[in-house]
């Protein structure tokens, strides 16, 4: 693996502070998918678990439209991969799924969430509100949240890659 990540910068404003930790923690996860074949990518971490690196960008993809699309802008962006009848969906992998088509849905949905983002201040609230909880944000919150639920899942793609080849690094 490679590793082509941009640091966040060590002096800024709270914006590009924020925006910094989040793409690198984007970076970070298509980094551990880096070099592996679509089998690979959809191998499962360990029994009985359904986890792996492939349905990590696919769950990602739903939380950036989630966050990005629904609350944020309040569109009607529905799921990609899961539904209410499978709320796991992005995690039930067969040989059909490929990383050229998660990897380019993943990126489509980082693309919009930076323009969505840009047109709001940190302390400018949500137009739409939480599918369960009703309730509304900041995007100081949001940019914190998904820099939060990143780091989570890059945790855990580090130890599904290791799994894969033995490749680690921070």
């Amino acid at each position: 693996m490679t590793n082509e990540r941009n640091m966040p910068p060590t002096t800024a404003d709270e914006r590009t502070m924020l925006e910094g930790w989040l793409e690198f923690h984007r970076q970070t996860l298509a980094w551990k998918c880096e070099g592996l074949s679509d089998e690979q990518l959809r191998s499962a971490a360990a029994d009985p678990s359904e986890l792996s690196l492939m349905g990590l960008v696919r769950h990602m993809a739903d939380v950036e439209r989630s966050w990005f699309r629904r609350v944020l802008t309040d569109e009607d962006a529905q799921p990609i991969y899961w539904s209410d009848e499978d709320v796991d969906g992005e995690f039930h992998l067969t040989g059909a799924d490929t990383w050229q088509e998660a990897y380019a849905t993943w990126q489509a949905e980082i693309d919009t969430a930076r323009r969505n983002a840009a047109r709001f201040g940190l302390d400018d609230i949500t137009e739409g509100k939480h599918r369960r909880t009703g309730e509304r944000y900041n995007l100081r919150w949001l940019y914190t949240h998904m820099i939060e639920e990143y780091a989570r899942h890059n945790g855990h793609a580090d130890l599904i890659r290791e799994r894969i080849d033995g490749a680690t690094g921070d």
